[in-house]
């Protein structure tokens, strides 16, 4: 900035701008909350159904988030604009200041022309009228007046030209739409810049040549600062995809840089964790820069990173996928590459891929991956593992195609539904592929036992992919129903197990995941289970959303397969409980809509649904004895455990949220239990399962199948009974008291039981073990 720009410099219009600014973010702030309680809200209360329930609830969802977007950025520029402008203004103070001072001491500051100034004196004592005194100075007196008029336009133009700098990169992060980044100030703002560019500095030296004091400042940086993103997208784009991953791979191998391997060694998950998220956050901006690094770090997937003899691409920068919610577009374009080297390294699936082994034939003997035990050589384990944060990228990527079967190098060959036809190619999914034919590499741990963290990471992508919300997680009222693409997975996962039980009870360790997609697909199942050609029973278990088509036979394998194994079978068995006692409190409702109910006969509504939830029971408690005395032998208590733990992991109370979510279209009390609050009914019932579970884990007897069985339906008898009794208290239905409306569902349950033994001897034959 030059002497005359600051020292004449009008604010006016930069004042008007602050002031339109400020009045733009109270109508925006106004707007949002409209958007919020207005928009998202009806949103979220509306009856959705079809294309409605998926589509247009997620666009209504997304534009109210831009409004909320809008918002902060509009306050992040008038705050960075309002900050600028006081700053000039001070400067311009303290240069008026300077320059009076200076003229105290005949010293005046003069404008070159160029850009810069001179100090000189204001009245050459030889020039001075008769008679006035010129104030006297000494050549130290010019060159402080100098030196701090020059300070004083430095910090001028560092103020202006960091706020141009902070504004663009705000305004940038968002092409369409608007960024989220909030900055109550220029400096704030100016910090998180510098800092982006000082640690993508280091970052960008040769990994070799990285200090011990250097490693710490960017991990401590990356730390501090990754979520936000502004640093993320300029620290990523400023150290471009290439130096991204020369630096993990080179981080990482104790021949390039063992001082830090050796020192830091215990920091190296630290630092793949603060560097994954921070890219995370970075992929979220789709600034033009960011744009760009997203396709040639795709572009760099099948190239070896540090050497011939280095890792590739794709398995570098699959560990730091890790961690951290990678953009949906970023994810299914890289996973679409990431498939195709794959089919090209297996000849299409047909053989084993030793350039993913860890210290196989073309592969690496480096540890990229610091977080777990496995070495991250096998680029998909990562992969999955990302896709387990990133629903809506995870459902795309399975249902996505990945051979077809007019492919003339298609290896798989399955035989058709018609016994006359010979054996034909057939065209796999990304799922089927993963789930039922790739080989998966396996590894050791530190005890010597095998892991399974590619095939574990597999089933936590299929649990995001299926449900909607991260792994792990439970559904909640915020959570979308499930869309047509995400029941169509379902379908393939039921399906799948039904064909070859062999793919989920010889790989156990899956079994949560695929319990937990279970148990958010209960209503669903339910039907499949009524054996309901005309549909009616739609109305008993109603869906928001999509309904997965299944048939009786498919569910009861699955039910079979997934209940052998304890935290499966609890998964299921709460929310099966839970799922019971709020359609219970639903049908029980007087005020529920004549054409929402399933019959006016409400008994025998009652009686359907605990029937089904004693099937469903039934077909789990056949799972379990299958884990007693079938090859799994597993102890019996670690499923009453597993029962128990699960109150440890509900959070905000017990209710639908559990394992129906917000597929389930909930009575007046029943939405209030998807929305986060415990109703009567299904705390009570399973708060007394809890408790069961928990004096049943402390027995040190032994299980006895028989025994286990008879258990099983007493207690499922004692919860359905409870659950009818509640529901017709709380909605004051003395007619259905009358009649012992629990009693008569009492007895439906243990028939729904029963009948679970018999459909599974005859459905499921082959998954019975013969004692």
């Amino acid at each position: 900035m030059d002497l005359d720009a600051l020292r004449f410099a009008s604010f006016s219009q930069l004042d008007t701008a602050i002031d339109d600014w400020s009045t733009m973010v109270d109508d925006l702030s106004t707007l949002k909350d409209d958007a919020e309680k207005g928009l998202r809200g009806a949103a979220n209360k509306a009856e959705w159904a079809g294309y409605n329930a998926t589509v247009s609830k997620e666009f209504i969802g997304k534009t109210a988030g831009e409004f909320a977007d809008a918002h902060t950025q509009a306050t992040s520029i008038r705050n960075i604009l309002r900050d600028t402008r006081n700053e000039l203004k001070d400067y311009q103070e303290k240069l008026k200041d300077a320059i009076d001072r200076g003229l105290k001491k005949n010293l005046t500051v003069v404008s070159t022309g160029d850009g810069g100034f001179t100090v000189t004196m204001n009245i050459h004592p030889d020039r001075a009228a008769k008679g006035t005194t010129v104030p006297e100075h000494q050549e130290s007196d010019v060159t402080a007046l100098r030196d701090e008029v020059q300070k004083i336009l430095n910090g001028a133009t560092e103020s202006d030209t960091s706020a141009d700098t902070v504004l663009r990169a705000i305004v940038d992060q968002s092409a369409v739409g608007f960024s989220d980044a909030s900055y109550k100030d220029r400096d704030s703002a100016d910090k998180v810049v510098k800092q982006a560019d000082e640690l993508a500095r280091l970052a960008k030296k040769n990994p070799e040549d990285l200090t011990l004091e250097e490693f710490d400042r960017l991990n401590d940086g990356l730390k501090q600062y990754g979520n936000d993103e502004l640093f993320a997208e300029r620290f990523a784009t400023n150290l471009g995809p290439q130096k991204t991953l020369e630096f993990w791979a080179g981080i990482t191998n104790p021949h390039t840089n063992s001082d830090v391997v050796r020192n830091r060694l215990d920091q190296l998950d630290d630092m793949q964790r603060n560097l994954g998220l921070t890219l995370a956050s970075a992929s979220q901006s789709d600034s033009a820069a960011m744009t760009d690094w997203k396709s040639k770090m795709t572009s760099l997937g099948e190239n070896r990173i540090g050497g011939p003899s280095g890792p590739m691409g794709f398995q570098v920068m699959s560990n730091l996928m890790r961690v951290g919610d990678y953009e949906d577009a970023f994810l299914n374009q890289y996973g679409t590459e990431l498939m195709a080297t794959e089919r090209k390294l297996t000849g299409n699936g047909e053989h084993d891929n030793l350039a993913w082994r860890f210290g196989g034939a073309g592969g690496t003997m480096q540890y990229l991956n610091r977080i777990g035990e496995d070495s991250g050589a096998d680029p998909l384990t990562g992969f999955l593992k990302g896709l387990s944060n990133s629903p809506d990228a995870a459902t795309q990527f399975f249902n996505q195609e990945y051979i077809s079967k007019t492919d003339p190098n298609n290896p798989f060959e399955r035989d058709s539904d018609d016994e006359n036809e010979y054996k034909g190619k057939v065209t796999l999914s990304n799922f089927q592929y993963l789930f039922e034919e790739r080989d998966w590499p396996q590894e050791m741990d530190s005890h010597g036992d095998d892991l399974h963290t590619g095939q574990n990471n597999l089933a936590l992508a299929l649990e995001a992919a299926t449900t909607g919300h991260p792994a792990g997680e439970i559904p909640t009222a915020d959570t979308p129903a499930h869309n047509e693409e995400q029941t169509k997975l379902f379908e393939s996962i039921v399906s799948s197990v039904s064909d070859d039980p062999g793919r989920l009870t010889d790989h156990s360790y899956m079994s949560d995941s695929i319990g937990q997609i279970t148990s958010e697909y209960l209503p669903d199942i339910n039907r499949a289970m009524t054996d309901d050609s005309d549909g009616d029973t739609n109305r008993l278990f109603p869906i928001a959303g999509s309904s997965a088509t299944l048939n009786h036979r498919d569910v009861t394998a699955l039910l079979v397969s997934v209940g052998q194994n304890p935290e499966g079978y609890a998964a299921i068995e709460v929310a099966n409980k839970a799922y019971m006692s709020n359609m219970m409190d639903y049908h029980m409702n007087p005020d529920l809509a004549a054409g929402d109910r399933y019959s006016n006969d409400t008994q025998f509504a009652v009686e359907q649904l605990a029937h089904g939830s004693g099937e469903i029971s039934g077909t789990l408690a056949i799972g379990r004895q299958e884990a007693v005395a079938g090859p799994a032998k597993e102890s019996d208590d670690a499923f009453d455990q597993s029962v128990a733990q699960w109150k440890n992991g509900i959070s905000g109370g017990i209710g639908t949220g559990i394992g129906v979510g917000v597929t389930f279209i909930a009575s007046p009390v029943g939405g209030a239990v998807a929305g986060g609050a415990a109703s009567t009914v299904s705390s009570m019932v399973l708060e007394e399962l809890f408790q069961n579970a928990e004096g049943h884990a402390k027995d040190d007897a032994g299980a006895v199948m028989a025994e286990k069985w008879e258990s099983g339906f007493e207690e499922n008898s004692t919860y359905t009974e409870r659950a009818a009794e509640l529901a017709a208290k709380v909605h004051n239905r003395t007619d259905l008291q009358d009649i012992s409306i629990d009693e008569k569902a009492r007895t439906a349950t243990q028939q729904g039981f029963r009948d679970a033994g018999t459909n599974a001897e005859y459905m499921a034959p082959h998954l019975k073990t013969e004692i």
